[in-house]
């Protein structure tokens, strides 16, 4: 034996270590149980790794993003595992662990069954006791090919590996762009081997270290994300550092459920995606309209106040247009496929606004004295989603965007770019989100258009804009359009989900394509550069998150029905009509219950609809001139003069509160 130095990194603390050969990085940090594995000279590595001379080594916690994964890619093979020992025709796909959970594909004859994932979970925790340990061994391709021979999707993703297989869906969990490897699951007691997969890893040391999982679901799903691929069945599952935090997620999961817009929306009569017209493709009912409605003005309103042009455009346009954008060449995969009309000219619906509000832009002469020039439209685009993804009104096919492009000079850029990134913010607290930070997507090396240099001033410019906002900035590497990088608005909601809401892109490239100019104070022609914006992203998904946000309860402007009277007799009901009668005048949205139900039965209701107030009146309030108030907690305020109930919801709205 000889020895070897290591160096063990810990956050900012650096430790020299002499150890002797042989020793794994399990014995470096043995006894500190919530090491799962290690990261050496960067890369991931199973405990089992074997020091080298010169290593500098970090230990991976369990509760870390890298440790969840690696706990949740282990506990996808002992379910894949177990679903193999259940049903021992499944063909195995692939396993990734994703967001809060992992899943497993597999190739079966019938779908999985409820009671099926019962008898899954209970032949997973029979493994999970059994302490199998991760083994992993390299493989040469062949050798791979020879092992795996009964697993058909298996030996496609052998031919993936490298490039190839980063791009297809989950496929880089299993083999990476490096050597092949495959873990075995082998017995703690003899060693022998239970199961085995391929797989890039890391794993945890055992089965035994897997603390706390649950399956979730079954779903179709198509072999790796092409719908020209056969449809498998993928279990859901997740799993956690410690039974507390399980059951906490599960929790947070059964709230999310309650608060799901797609739920409230036929709950409260606010929407339908009916089948008639098609998968992401939303009608809004009289109660959700009012709500959209109230949105968009308000939305207008502060554009207004921002010196923003209103301008409309087509829902359609020849493929030329995109065609000079771009957006044929990058983006055709999520454009609905054209139509051919006037002797074969392609036509396609728009997936965006910006080509033609280039075009607005272009229809005349423009002088320094115009820029910034704010052009913005509530415009509906139609983006061709895969049937897989498509998920009420927060992924949808057809959707309308609170879309604005600036046109300004490079000199106006950085004070534009900070004065609409403060705008989106403020106007985001107004509709009641305030838990920000933000996102800066850079170049994408594989996709994009410009110079290298333009896409280095124009990040650098959003990065100053965006620290500027004192948030919290988190980096997104190779995550911008084509075009130009961009700010992205992430949002937390009432529950502690994170929502991606407004974008701030900077374009240096649309408005060459276009050959966009103005004329400056010399008389030369210059070129504009071009900001995109959209706040709310979508209105439907807005709609959607909001839904959610305040699971249905709105804030008493945004809420469809403001107040709902309720007579303690049929006497009252007249009374109350005048008094909603006088509401309206002053732009209140108030319903009288006229109906035969008993008073009780009718405050229930009021309270489903999640109506912000009730308002009551019995014989001593029509006596006094007055209205008793049942606020949406329960409380109630009694004996209030008419006029000064009709102040209080308006002062209500006025304020943007919740009651």
């Amino acid at each position: 034996m000889s020895d070897v130095r290591v160096t063990i990194q810990r956050d900012s603390e650096r430790e020299e270590r002499v150890v002797t050969t042989g020793t794994t990085a399990a014995d470096l940090f043995q006894g500190e149980r919530s090491v799962v594995a290690a990261r050496v000279a960067g890369q991931l590595k199973d405990l089992a790794y074997e020091l080298a001379e010169g290593d500098e080594v970090e230990p991976v916690d369990i509760t870390s993003e890298d440790g969840l994964n690696i706990l949740r890619h282990s506990t996808a093979h002992v379910m894949a595992q177990a679903v193999q020992e259940l049903f021992p025709e499944a063909k195995l796909g692939i396993g990734p662990p994703i967001k809060d959970g992992f899943y497993y594909d597999f190739d079966v004859e019938t779908p999985f069954t409820p009671e099926d994932l019962k008898r899954i979970e209970k032949k997973m925790q029979e493994i999970q006791k059994r302490g199998q340990k991760f083994a992993r061994r390299a493989v040469s391709d062949d050798d791979a090919r020879a092992e795996l021979a009964g697993e058909p999707y298996k030996l496609e993703l052998i031919g993936l590996k490298g490039s190839a297989a980063e791009a297809a869906e989950g496929a880089s969990a299993e083999v990476g762009a490096g050597e092949l490897t495959i873990y075995d699951n082998l017995d703690a007691k003899s060693g022998d081997l239970c199961w085995k997969d391929l797989c890039r890893g890391p794993h945890l040391p055992s089965t035994r270290v897997i603390p706390a999982f649950k399956l979730m679901r079954s779903a179709a799903a198509y072999w790796r994300g092409s719908e020209k691929n056969k449809q498998l069945q993928r279990i859901y599952g997740t799993a956690w550092p410690t039974k507390d935090e399980l059951k906490a997620y599960l929790e947070f999961l059964a709230e999310a459920e309650k608060r799901d817009h797609r739920k409230l929306g036929a709950e409260l009569d606010l929407f339908s995606i009916p089948e008639d017209i098609g998968s992401g493709l939303a009608v809004f009912h009289p109660k959700g309209g009012i709500i959209r409605r109230v949105m968009e003005d308000y939305s207008r309103r502060r554009h207004e106040e921002a010196d923003y042009e209103f301008v409309y455009t087509p829902h359609a346009t020849k493929g030329k247009l995109f065609e000079k954008s771009g957006h044929l060449d990058w983006y055709a995969d999520g454009m609905y496929p054209p139509m051919q009309l006037d002797e074969g000219v392609d036509y396609y619906l728009k997936p965006m606004n910006c080509p033609m509000h280039n075009l607005v832009f272009d229809a005349r002469g423009r002088s320094y004295r115009e820029l910034p020039l704010r052009l913005f439209e509530f415009g509906t685009v139609y983006r061709y989603e895969k049937s897989g993804v498509v998920h009420g009104l927060t992924r949808a096919r057809g959707f309308t965007q609170d879309d604005a492009h600036i046109y300004c000079t490079k000199e106006q850029m950085a004070d534009e770019l900070d004065a609409t990134l403060t705008f989106v913010l403020d106007l985001l607290r107004d509709y009641g989100l305030t838990d920000f930070y933000l996102e800066l997507s850079t170049k994408d090396p594989e996709k994009f258009v410009g110079s290298d240099e333009v896409w280095e001033e124009a990040t650098e410019t959003l990065r100053k804009v965006a620290e500027k906002q004192g948030l919290p900035l988190v980096p997104d590497p190779g995550g911008a359009a084509f075009y130009g990088p961009k700010i992205s608005v992430q949002t937390k909601d009432a529950i502690g989900r994170t929502w991606q809401m407004s974008t701030v892109q900077l374009d240096f490239n649309l408005p060459e394509r276009f050959d966009l100019e103005y004329t400056a104070p010399d008389g030369s022609k210059q070129r504009p550069v071009m900001i995109h914006r959209a706040l709310f992203g979508s209105i439907e998904r807005f709609f959607a998150v909001l839904l959610e946000h305040y699971a249905g309860a709105f804030p008493v402007w945004l809420a469809p029905v403001q107040a709902t009277g309720i007579p303690i007799g049929d006497d009252h009901v007249p009374y109350l009509q005048e008094f909603a009668a006088e509401a309206k005048k002053r732009g209140l949205r108030i319903d009288v219950d006229a109906s035969s139900d008993r008073m009780q039965k009718k405050i229930r209701n009021a309270q489903r609809s999640k109506v912000p107030y009730m308002i009551i009146a019995g014989d001593e309030d029509v006596a006094n001139g007055a209205v008793s108030f049942r606020y949406r907690d329960g409380s109630q305020k009694n004996g209030i003069p008419k006029a000064q109930a009709i102040e209080e919801m308006l002062d209500a709205v006025e304020r943007r509160i919740q009651v």
